[in-house]
């Protein structure tokens, strides 16, 4: 008797959409199922270990680079793979979500990378996460063009030659897809944004003169990154293209990544594209794994955390290290502003200081760098084409001269800023506006002249945590408590209702927004992913 046919994965609870057959094919969902079957269980391994490694920090209030891999840090005989032609040169990366009019604008925008984005800048909906596969497909084969249904304007792509090169961001490693399931479980994400792109575009992009480029998030360990690695070495066989092909570049955005940066490229070498400095997710990382060590890792306001703090400082110049002694690339920190269209001041300003942090970044070492708008390209290109000229990247630029110890990299009370009371307000004003438009759907924000991405949620939530828990006392006087909390978010709510009116506010998810920030913030069993609760609400 034949063993039985494996359970073909099933679609859970989820509204057909127009040309879903087109990515959910049977192949698709066969490799997909194959993915989740084999490595699955590993993924579940690795999250368990998060967990026992926050609470062996959380007894010792400290982290070291790992002893055991010793041997592999002081062996300078390796190195990554080379770069392949398309991603050589990645002086400007433009990140959004996978929506049609960002994917025209993101392809033509000038960047040498577009991050296309089914993380942070993407609210996991059924919907966005195949219409963002279609979309994709769509821009591969120069099927897509879009027309603004408010302004009429209408928008097609730039010839080939012109376009970015996509690298692709699946889901972190903790959230899964509840729409796809097998044998009632669900895929992680991950797998899902993975396996459905890579499936479906591989050998397009190796005929476009590009390959299957990602971006991997919310790393945590060098074992996270060995999952990758087998998961790619599996992926390109199944589907029959030459081992390599497959380049990944990795979020330094977790505090417990930093102290592995080393060992990470070593786990991806043959796959492995570079590393990347992230900002807000690694200051969510830092709180959420130190928050029991007391009154020396509590962080002030986050606008006053900048890429100069020292302990940021040591974080960045440690990358741009590692990076250039293994022959990766080191690409910098987002430039999140939005310019506007009214107000020509606040532009001036902005504009300065995107210049100041690209010109940083470039002469720190760094390869290339991130902006969330199309009119920052041009600022972020003239600093790296000043330091670079005509070539492609600066990974000849060593940075022997940079020497970080342990402790360097959490040395938190190296800050002179405190914790503000309107540093209390503008978390709540943020979280509250951004979990409402994430709630509809929407992962990409403009909030306040600044792009916004679920990042920005996390760390805001996690300081109102953090203050709250830590006694914090603020300029005027006031402790930091959950009463005071609850104060501000209902004031904040009320300004918001009267600023867009009655009607507006009640078609919205204002008053879910605002119970979901408190709940994440106020709740001593402090949640490891706000995404997580969060998701449960998204429909």
């Amino acid at each position: 008797m034949s063993a039985p046919a494996p359970s073909p994965l099933a679609i859970v609870d989820a509204e057909p959409l127009p040309r879903q057959d087109e990515v959910l094919t049977d192949a698709a969902l066969a490799f997909v199922a194959e993915l989740h079957r084999r490595f699955t269980p590993r993924r579940d391994e690795l999250l368990a270990r998060r967990g026992e490694r926050r609470a062996e920090i959380a007894r010792t209030s400290t982290l070291d680079f790992l002893p055991e891999t010793e041997a592999l840090r002081v062996d300078d005989t390796w190195k990554v793979a080379p770069a392949p032609a398309a991603l050589d040169d990645r002086r400007v990366e433009i990140t959004g979500p996978t929506d049609r009019k960002m994917t025209i604008n993101a392809l033509n925008s000038g960047a040498k990378v577009w991050l296309a984005d089914f993380e942070d800048a993407s609210a996991p909906t059924w919907e966005n996460v195949i219409t963002g596969q279609l979309n994709l497909i769509d821009a591969y084969t120069r099927n897509i063009d879009f027309t603004d249904p408010k302004s009429g304007k209408s928008y097609a792509l730039k010839p080939a030659e012109e376009l970015a090169t996509v690298v692709t961001r699946p889901r972190g490693w903790h959230l899964d897809e509840r729409h796809l399931q097998l044998d009632g479980t669900p895929v992680p994400g991950a797998l899902v944004d993975f396996g459905l792109y890579f499936f479906h575009n591989a050998q397009r992009l190796i005929d476009l003169g590009k390959g299957p480029y990602f971006y991997l998030p919310k790393t945590e360990s060098h074992l996270e990154a060995r999952l990758w690695n087998d998961i790619f070495v599996f992926a390109q066989d199944y589907v029959g293209i030459p081992q390599g092909t497959v380049r990944a570049t990795v979020l330094i955005e977790t505090i417990t990544a930093a102290y592995e940066m080393e060992e990470i490229l070593y786990e991806l070498r043959d796959h492995a594209s570079g590393l990347n400095a992230g900002r807000w997710d690694y200051l969510f990382s830092i709180v959420k794994n130190f928050r029991d060590g007391g009154s020396k890792f509590v962080l002030p306001d986050r606008n006053l955390v900048t890429m100069t703090a020292p302990f940021m400082r040591a974080y960045t110049e440690l990358l741009v290290r590692t990076c250039h002694k293994r022959g990766a690339h080191a690409i910098g920190g987002m430039a999140a502003f939005i310019p506007s269209r009214r107000d020509a001041e606040v532009n001036k300003v902005a504009f300065e200081k995107v210049k100041a942090d690209k010109d940083r970044e470039a002469n720190d070492g760094f390869d290339g760098s991130w902006v969330a708008h199309p009119d920052l390209v041009p600022i972020a290109m003239a600093s790296f084409d000043a330091v670079l000229g005509a070539k492609p990247n600066q990974k000849d630029r060593l940075r022997e001269d940079v020497s970080v110890a342990p402790g360097d990299l959490i040395a938190i009370d190296t800050l002179d800023a405190k914790p503000s009371y309107d540093g209390l307000r503008n978390a709540v004003a943020v979280g509250i506006r951004y979990i409402e438009a994430w709630l509809r759907g929407m992962g990409a924000v403009a909030i306040f002249n600044l792009m916004e991405d679920a990042a920005t949620a996390e760390i805001s939530r996690s300081q109102i945590w953090q203050w709250i828990n830590a006694d914090v006392v603020f300029e005027n006087g006031e402790h930091a408590t959950a009463d005071l909390a609850r104060k501000v978010a209902a004031e904040e709510l009320a300004a918001i209702r009267a600023e867009i009116g009655d009607e507006a506010f009640e078609a919205g998810k204002w008053q879910q927004a605002h119970d979901l920030l408190l709940q994440v913030s106020l709740d001593q069993d402090y949640a490891d992913f706000l995404t997580l609760p969060a998701y449960e609400q998204l429909r």
